[in-house]
């Protein structure tokens, strides 16, 4: 699980966006660690939400991931 959260934080520093959806995180996260599965991802990325590492970010329709304190990402 720290393998995961590990990567869903690289990608998230390194990503060209600030916000990013699941599946585009998942991808990122399947290349570094070949074994991860998706319910495994989301748990780890859920642990980041509570530990206030990664927020929510919704447009309504969709929600999106990103990085606390990266580009836009919080309300104002």
């Amino acid at each position: 699980m720290e393998e995961i959260k590990k990567a869903i934080i690289e990608y998230a520093e390194t990503s060209k966006k600030t916000k990013f959806y699941f599946k585009d995180m998942e991808k990122a996260v399947q290349s570094k660690v070949p074994g991860a599965k998706s319910r495994d991802i989301k748990k780890a990325a859920s642990e980041l939400v509570n530990e206030g590492t990664l927020i929510y970010f919704s447009t309504g329709s969709t929600t999106m991931y990103g990085l606390k304190g990266r580009g836009i990402t919080e309300d104002k």
